[in-house]
């Protein structure tokens, strides 16, 4: 944040730490406990959250950081803004405990509006978290249960949303649903999310329209659009938003040169051309595993999964894959860069970089 006449405050480290991640705990009139959420501790005492977490009507609000670790420490908190257009909250620790110290502010970023996939990350404690916990029993002599964490991990396809003005994550699902009226990411919201070491978004809502692997987002650049000038001077004081002239992108225009484009590769091309990159996905780890290569297939175009002929045998799976993107300009690229976002640097990818470089001289 800018102070009049000083200079700019330092951001802290860059990423999640898992100490800051906040369970945030709601009790509602009458002794209910009410909503669960989830959040991030964004200065000495204060935690980011989203604003449905904490609307009214509610008694009280409480903030558990590392539970059941040897870290672990709670406290009461109040909401000093709450802004429901934006879905963002801004809770204000009532008294720290001894031993808890200050904490820097993290970077933020804006998603520009363009053609990008870009990885994301986000803590929180969805519902289908729940565990039975033998060593709290009931007064029934049942088990009393706990929620554990949940480091989703996944990519935003940046254009998606636009009319709603959220990011939508692409994650792994829950592999079961039971309960038809209550979502399984019950919980998350609330969580922030994160891409190359900034704060992007706030998770708001799961659309069970989208299904189980999609999440939206509440957006940091839409923050300034909706927020009052007093509460985005709250966030800049206590959670170091920076001024709008002052946000970064979270895509860096200094990164490395883009690799090969193999939008222009022709359609027929032969099987002999196509088994090296073949070969080197194959040893990708994310697109062995079947929660893996659906989410990879989700975070391009649809019509990819929808017609490659499938095959239980992964290498001819791949290549399916590969044979549907040839036909479709430009979604091979989107499976490559997809594949780069989920897997990062690694031998393997590297790989895969060297045989699109050979396929891209050869016929592009």
């Amino acid at each position: 944040m800018t102070v009049p006449g000083g200079p700019e405050r330092p951001q802290g480290p860059r990423g999640i730490e898992a100490a800051r991640v906040a369970e945030v705990l709601v009790e509602r009139p009458g002794g209910d406990r009410g909503r669960r959420g989830s959040g991030y501790r964004t200065g000495t005492r204060s935690v980011l959250t989203a604003a449905h977490v904490v609307a009214d009507p509610v008694t009280s609000v409480r903030v558990r950081f590392d539970a059941d670790l040897p870290g672990e420490w709670s406290a009461d908190a109040r909401v000093v803004l709450l802004s429901e257009a934006a879905d963002v909250a801004l809770l204000e620790i009532t008294e720290l405990p001894p031993g808890v110290g200050d904490v820097e502010s993290p970077r933020y970023a804006a998603v520009p509006e363009s053609d990008v996939v870009l990885p994301v990350s986000a803590v929180g404690f969805p519902r289908f978290k729940l565990r039975d916990d033998s060593m709290r029993l009931l007064d029934d002599g049942a088990p009393g249960q706990y929620r554990d964490s949940c480091h989703a991990s996944g990519t935003v396809s940046v254009l998606s949303n636009r009319r709603e003005g959220t990011l939508e994550l692409a994650v792994l699902a829950p592999r079961a649903d039971p309960e038809s009226r209550r979502s399984p990411w019950e919980g998350m919201s609330g969580a922030v999310v994160w891409s190359g070491g900034a704060v992007i978004g706030v998770i708001s809502a799961h659309h069970r329209s989208d299904g189980l692997g999609r999440l939206a987002a509440s957006r940091v650049e839409h923050w300034y659009d909706v927020l009052p000038a007093a509460d985005l001077e709250r966030l800049r004081r206590d959670a170091g938003l920076p001024p709008r002239e002052g946000l970064g992108s979270a895509v860096d225009p200094a990164g490395p040169a883009a690799p090969a484009s193999l939008a222009d590769l022709p359609s027929d091309l032969p099987l002999r051309e196509l088994l090296g990159l073949v070969d080197a996905l194959v040893d990708i780890p994310v697109l062995g595993d079947a929660n893996g290569l659906g989410l990879v297939l989700s975070s391009i175009d649809a019509e990819i999964a929808a017609n490659r002929p499938r095959d239980t045998r992964l290498k001819m799976d791949i290549y399916g894959i590969v044979r549907t993107c040839l036909r479709y300009r430009g979604t091979l690229d989107q499976l490559l860069e997809t594949v780069r976002l989920l897997e990062g640097k690694s031998a393997e990818v590297a790989r895969v970089d060297r045989e699109a470089a050979q396929l891209a001289k050869r016929y592009c």
